[in-house]
């Protein structure tokens, strides 16, 4: 009967022994099976399969979780069977041909019937533990052999380290000895220099009285140089009319009556010194500079625009550029009125005479040009100066022209006889900037060796210094009261200084770029200064505040004014030679 499996079961008819040493050929014929048969035993194979697969598929529990079979399939070992163990022994010993021997004798034996596999005992299970422990003892030595390598190794290493660490140890111990001995030597040094600390301190001290001493004695010195210049300069001019007198007595007493053979030169009064200031006393309403915009601009020279002026008396404007001209515009409509030529070099400055009947100029040229407004040329020039001419100034009354020069004096002359009258000796820099204090017969001047100064007109001597600035000083200007004084350097720096107590009061700061001008409005209490970022600053001196920046120029502006009767508007030169109209 067949039994129940996963292959397919065939009914034995006839059992037949095939023998090797047999020749004859047997004809096999192929026995139908019964197809009932094949039907139950595939109907029995499909229940087998689904039956199978239904108790391996996992059921769901409870939780959600599968249910997994409690009796696992167990595997057991056959125990290894006598010929392999024999094999397995002469392969381990390389008995090859042993092992063939073994074989041929083994096969003919199972082949004859002689050796039943169920007869033959299994192997010991002593043997195979003996063969296992051999096996675990070769590699336990193997693995020996490779930790006493690792072992040896890591020795050396080890030595090698403390070797390190020995030698680091010894040189940290020499660094940390040589660190002790160079505190106890900075210690003892330290000692030794306080006990010369006391005499440092005596000799820093009379090294600076020493110096204020010396820059007194070079004050003293350059004042009576000054006086004595000055008393020479006043003995010439009186031996010189003395002769010049005497040649006019001698004409006269042997020419006809009446006649003279030479005029004699007229030479203006000093202004006197007791003159008050009518503004002293008076209060104008301020600038309203924070509501101001750029109404115009104009571009009238092909250089730079260095410095810009107003007429005392009619809205007219006059400007110097780098072009070697000055010229004159109508204010607001910016029309050319006028256009002066004749310097060789750029032009530094111009400004009106208080009659505004005169121009005066000054260039790089070393020159001092004196233009007659109404017949538009040049009147006089003044050749002074060995170098360059940065600025000129009227004074009030017109009977004097100042000016300012790289080769560091500043000369007054004369405006009746077109001399010089007057030297002022003392900065030792080029002095960039000079005007007169109004209604007074002082002279402020700006400086390149960061100082300003103010001279008596009459005297030519300093009569202060004012100190502060770290760096060349560009300009520097009163206001109408004559009591401030607004400087301003190469730094951005603006200082005001308090003239009756000889006093710094209030410093600005403009920014990275140089202050190059600075302008007091007629009240005195807004300042506007023109700086190398292309802007006017402007500031309220009486909150101490900045009020606007005036932005419009495309390049660093020179110089600013404003309009001088009512201050309503502004007006700015700058180096994109143009100057602009701010209202």
């Amino acid at each position: 009967m067949p039994t129940k499996g996963s292959e397919k079961q065939h009914t034995i008819l006839q059992t037949i022994e095939l023998s090797d040493e047999s020749d004859e050929e047997f004809a096999y014929e192929e026995v139908p099976e019964e197809p009932e048969q094949l039907d139950d035993d595939d109907d029995e194979n499909i229940n087998d399969i689904n039956k199978l697969l239904a108790e391996t598929q996992a059921r769901p529990g409870e939780g959600g979780e599968s249910v997994t079979d409690t009796n696992p399939a167990k595997v057991k070992q056959r125990p290894q069977v006598i010929d392999d163990f024999f094999r397995n022994f002469l392969i381990k010993y390389d008995m090859k041909r042993s092992l063939e021997c073994f074989q041929m004798e083994w096969y003919e034996l199972q082949q004859s019937g002689r050796h039943q596999e169920s007869n033959l005992p299994p192997v010991p299970d002593i043997y195979m533990k003996n063969h296992g422990l051999d096996e675990e003892v070769f590699l336990l030595r193997q693995e020996v052999e490779k930790a006493r390598s690792v072992a040896s190794t890591a020795k050396q290493s080890w030595d090698k380290f403390r070797k390190e660490r020995d030698f680091h140890r010894m040189h940290h111990r020499r660094v940390v000895q040589e660190k002790n001995k160079l505190i106890i030597d900075l210690k003892r040094l330290k000692k030794h220099y306080e006990q010369y600390e006391p005499t440092l301190s005596e000799l820093r001290h009379k090294y600076e009285v020493a110096m204020k001493e010396k820059m007194l004695m070079r004050l003293e010195r350059d004042r009576f140089m000054a006086k004595y210049e000055h008393v020479q300069k006043q003995l010439s001019q009186v031996n010189s009319d003395a002769a010049r007198d005497d040649t006019m007595v001698a004409s006269k007493n042997d020419g006809p009556t009446g006649e003279h053979s030479r005029g004699t030169v007229k030479m203006a009064p000093w202004p006197s010194e007791d003159r008050p200031n009518p503004f002293a006393n008076s209060n104008f309403e301020a600038a309203r500079v924070g509501d101001m915009k750029r109404s115009a601009a104009f571009k009238g020279h092909l250089g730079a625009v260095t410095r810009i002026a107003f007429h005392p008396k009619v809205p007219v404007v006059a400007t110097a550029s780098d072009d070697h001209t000055w010229k004159m515009w109508s204010i607001p409509e910016g029309q050319l009125m006028l256009s002066g030529e004749g310097h060789k070099d750029w032009v530094s400055g111009v400004v009106f005479h208080p009659r505004g009947s005169l121009v005066a100029t000054c260039s790089g040229d070393s020159d001092v040009k004196i233009w007659d407004v109404a017949k538009e040329k040049c009147k006089n020039t003044l050749t002074d100066h060995s170098q360059a001419v940065w600025a000129v100034a009227f004074h009030d009354l017109g009977d004097f022209l100042v000016s300012c020069s790289m080769d560091q004096t500043t000369k007054a002359f004369d405006m009746q006889s077109m001399r010089c009258r007057q030297t002022f000796r003392g900065h030792v820099d080029s002095v960039n900037y000079v005007t007169f204090q109004p209604f007074s017969s002082n002279v402020l001047t700006a400086s390149a060796d960061k100082t300003i100064s103010m001279w008596d007109l009459r005297m030519g001597l300093c009569v202060q210094t004012f100190y502060g600035h770290a760096n060349a000083c560009n300009h520097a200007v009163f206001n109408l009261k004559g009591d401030t004084i607004a400087s301003c350097d190469s730094d951005g720096i603006v200082k005001l200084f308090d003239v009756r107590v000889v006093s710094e009061f209030l410093q600005l700061d403009t920014g990275q770029h140089p202050a190059n001008a600075a302008a007091f409005d007629r009240s005195g209490r807004v300042l506007a200064v023109a700086s190398g970022d292309a802007s006017v600053k402007t500031f309220d001196l009486e909150t101490r505040s900045f009020v606007k920046n005036l932005e419009g120029h495309e390049d660093a502006v020179h110089d600013v004014a404003f309009e001088p009767h009512s201050s309503k508007y502004v007006v700015s030169a700058s180096m994109d030679s143009t100057f602009a109209f701010w209202q």
